[in-house]
């Protein structure tokens, strides 16, 4: 369960946070914003992706975002 200081984090700040974390592994999701169906529960929209840059997110996941 996520905590009160997780809830209060803005949803643009966070997909701002995770579009740069995601540029310094090389990893762009084009459809990468807030979720504009959910301004309650401030839901980010991950989108679609290749299946090769879906592999290389898990990977960089696995490395913990390391080269």
């Amino acid at each position: 369960m996520a905590t009160k200081e997780q809830q209060d984090i803005a949803p643009l700040v966070a997909v701002e946070s995770l579009r740069a974390a995601l540029a310094g592994v090389g990893i762009v999701l084009p459809s990468l914003g807030v979720d504009p169906a959910s301004p309650a529960l401030p839901l980010i929209e991950l989108g679609r992706v290749r299946s090769d840059v879906a592999a290389r997110l898990a990977e960089a996941l696995q490395r913990g975002g390391r080269e």
